[in-house]
């Protein structure tokens, strides 16, 4: 009996002091290296091609593994052959086929330091054995340098690797769908066995307005719609198999293009009808939501009863359209047997379609309100505040506990939808104030002018004032505020493009806050930004446009990219010096204990 028990005893010792050891081993690493990029907004093709060049991160990974005292010339030389996977001959650059793989070496042993990395699939087949030597230390045949064959086909598989394990951890800052053509080919990406265990997403507004049109909420279901006719993107409803034919036969008869004079965008006769349809029937709505949940404090966004007074007064010099044929002036938010009809249709195929559903099932399951990762409170848009500073309050709830109260709101209406039960109307509508709410940790602005936008004259009347976000993020009393609330050191945010060209900065002046969306769709500046954490450094990335990218590729050049230099380390950063390390250290001293009680062995010491 006694020795059973000192048997079982030693056993639990094993377990313990392994998961101790693997604890102590991941607070000693370098932190993970990481991508930041925010607000694809459906550019699909542009995305695939900036993240096969890994956003210019191969020239810093290079310059951090190998000796300060390489010259720039050297180092560029080895990121064009890791970039073509192949050896060739600089003139300007004395180094044989030998100095390269032992650079190539140095340069995938700094990577895979990081014990997150497995050496399984990173290695080709037909090297691996060869390359774990070199990683190692030890010995290799001689034909490995001296056979131009070998050599070459060695440096082709190094590089190989090297790409491999250039990123860590890609952390997406949302909007992945509206006003590109390819928000599926995103998600594909990121879905993608390549890519999927490597993706933290967040949330963001035009996400959250698909992820509720899913649910079953019909005015986000006409707002989705409405958004894909404004950039007549009818070959993404085609490839999602969402049959539009019924609402395009009703929108060309009642809203033929010669009287539509309104601010409608669709550059096709079928898209401007179809658009402006939705619109009316998306503002009928949305005002039913706003009476229902008069929490939401929305009244000012009422806007058809005011139209139908204008209407039914012939005082339309305010407007641009008169053209409502489906407006009851009695009843304007109520909509006609038509418009009934469509929208019921519309959004039974959103909740049951099969394609839409594995895209968005990817948000449900995979996505966060926030994330906290490398010290940095990564959101989407904002956490809402008031002018004097303090964490604004919605529904009983500010600060964290609101991105929490979302989260599980959120979660619950995943579970229901991808499980094909009922949903809340309560939840349901949440999404709504979610998308455009002035409260809404996603929107961040006083009112979404998309009526006044659409019909009214006045151009100051389409402005939507942003709230205090930005400019409490300028004092040191809000941000430590974040810092508080939130555990963290940074905060990285996007969905406010931010124009480089007229030489605004990514990030503040303390390094605290840090905005990653320059811009990313064809629809704003056409650039974008991205943001990168090594261990030694934090900088961010002005992304090239889709014509310097072109420009580049035809004279078989890398796209030129803006560095913009946020902080940097003396010593690589550690896990341990991150908000994970400060609980994994909680769990190592946890286990340690135990340790300690299982052995009588109070001080730790050998006998």
């Amino acid at each position: 009996m006694k020795e059973e028990r000192f048997r079982l005893q030693t056993s639990e010792l094993d377990k313990l002091a392994q998961q101790l050891l693997h604890i102590e081993n991941e607070l000693n690493s370098n932190i993970p290296v990481t991508l930041w990029i925010s607000d694809l907004h459906g550019e699909g093709d542009r995305f695939m091609a900036i993240l096969r060049g890994r956003f210019g991160m191969l020239y810093q990974t290079c310059r951090e593994a190998l000796p300060k005292t390489f010259s720039v010339d050297k180092i560029q030389y080895l990121t064009q052959i890791i970039r073509k996977k192949e050896f060739f001959v600089d003139d300007t650059v004395l180094m044989d086929t030998q100095d390269v793989i032992f650079c190539l070496v140095e340069i995938l042993k700094y990577r895979l330091a990081n014990i997150r990395h497995r050496t399984k699939n990173i290695f080709p087949p037909e090297f691996r054995n060869t390359i774990k030597r070199l990683i190692s230390g030890l010995p290799v045949p001689d034909q490995v340098f001296e056979e131009r064959i070998l050599s070459r086909r060695l440096i082709s598989h190094l590089a190989h690797s090297i790409r491999q394990v250039l990123l860590d951890r890609i952390q997406v800052l949302g909007d992945v769908f509206d006003r590109g053509a390819q928000p599926d080919k995103i998600i594909r990406i990121l879905a993608s066995p390549a890519y999927r265990d490597m993706v933290d997403y967040v949330f963001g507004n035009h996400d959250i307005l698909w992820m509720g049109a899913v649910s079953g909420n019909k005015s986000l279901v006409a707002e989705a719609i409405r958004i894909t006719c404004r950039y007549d993107h009818f070959e993404l409803l085609e490839r999602l198999g969402v049959d539009s034919s019924r609402l395009a036969e009703f929108a060309e008869k009642t809203y033929p293009v010669d009287k539509i004079t309104g601010k409608i965008k669709a550059r096709t006769d079928r898209g401007r009808s179809m658009e402006k349809a939705l619109t009316v029937i998306q503002f009928k709505l949305e005002e039913q939501t706003i009476g229902k949940f008069p929490e939401y404090e929305m009244e000012s966004r009422l806007w058809l009863k005011r139209l139908a007074a204008m209407l039914a007064g012939g005082e339309t010099a305010a407007l641009n359209d008169t053209h409502f044929p489906t407006i009851d002036l009695d009843n304007p938010a109520g909509l006609t047997s038509e418009e009934q009809e469509i929208i019921d249709d519309l959004s039974y195929q959103f909740t049951r379609n099969r394609k839409i559903k594995r895209l968005l099932s990817y948000f449900f399951k995979h996505g966060k309100t926030y994330h906290i990762h490398n010290n940095s409170l990564n959101i989407h848009a904002l956490v809402p505040s008031r002018e004097d500073g303090e964490f604004e309050e919605f529904l009983g709830k500010s600060g964290r506990d609101l991105l929490d109260f979302i989260q599980e709101t959120i979660v619950r209406v995943g579970k229901r939808y991808l499980g094909g039960e009922e949903q809340d109307e309560r939840d349901q509508a949440l999404f709504f104030y979610l998308w455009c709410g002035p409260k809404s940790p996603f929107f961040g602005k006083h009112a979404m002018k998309t009526f006044e936008r659409y019909f009214l004259k006045d151009p100051e009347s389409h402005t939507e004032r942003i709230l205090y976000w930005k400019k409490n993020l300028q004092t040191v009393e809000f941000k430590q505020k974040l810092q508080e609330e939130f555990g963290i050191r940074r905060v990285v945010y996007g969905h406010t493009p931010v124009d480089y060209t007229k030489g605004y900065s990514m990030a503040s002046s303390d390094g605290v806050a840090i905005n990653v969306d320059g811009g990313f769709a064809a629809a704003y500046y056409n650039r974008g930004h991205a943001l990168v954490h090594t261990p030694y450094q934090l900088f961010g990335i002005i992304l090239p446009t889709p014509e310097e990218m072109q420009e580049a590729a035809q004279n078989l050049e890398s796209a030129p990219l803006d560095i913009e230099l946020i902080d940097e380390f003396r010593q690589p950063m550690k896990i341990k010096d991150t908000a994970k390390g400060v609980l994994l250290k909680k769990q190592s001293d946890a286990l340690l204990r135990r340790i300690r009680d299982l052995t009588g062995d109070d001080a730790g010491e050998g006998c």
